[in-house]
């Protein structure tokens, strides 16, 4: 059974950094591709970035390029989303997601991912 399991949420001001975790156990991290989407109030769940096996290549969604950056650190079975100039509109629940299938042209959908966390809220005020 894998877990993960998010962390590093909070209330921020605009501007500012947040740094999100996920730890994952009970499987082979190494083998997983890891996925961050996120879930706004009334919104659908949507796509903020999401890394390979190795580490290379990373995706980012177009409203997040430039500002997020995700990284994993095998040895510890961890993936970060380092957020930076954070907005309002970044604020929503946070899911780090994982799957051992790698198709580059399905990484930014909600059901290529098999496990998934139970999400950190980050809330961004103006």
């Amino acid at each position: 059974q894998v877990t993960l399991v998010e962390s590093g949420g909070g209330l921020v001001q605009a501007g500012d950094s947040l740094r999100l975790s996920c730890a994952v156990s009970g499987g082979t991290f190494s083998a997983l591709v890891m996925g961050w989407f996120r879930q706004a109030p009334g919104k659908e769940r949507e796509f903020v970035a999401a890394i390979s096996w190795s580490g290379l290549p990373r995706y980012y969604a177009d409203s997040v390029k430039g500002r997020f950056s995700i990284s994993r650190d095998n040895a510890k079975s961890t993936v970060v989303l380092q957020m930076m100039s954070l907005k309002p509109e970044d604020t929503a629940v946070y899911f780090c997601a994982g799957d051992p299938k790698h198709r580059a042209a399905s990484i930014g959908d909600v059901g290529y991912y098999g496990y998934w966390g139970q999400g950190t809220q980050v809330t961004v005020s103006s």
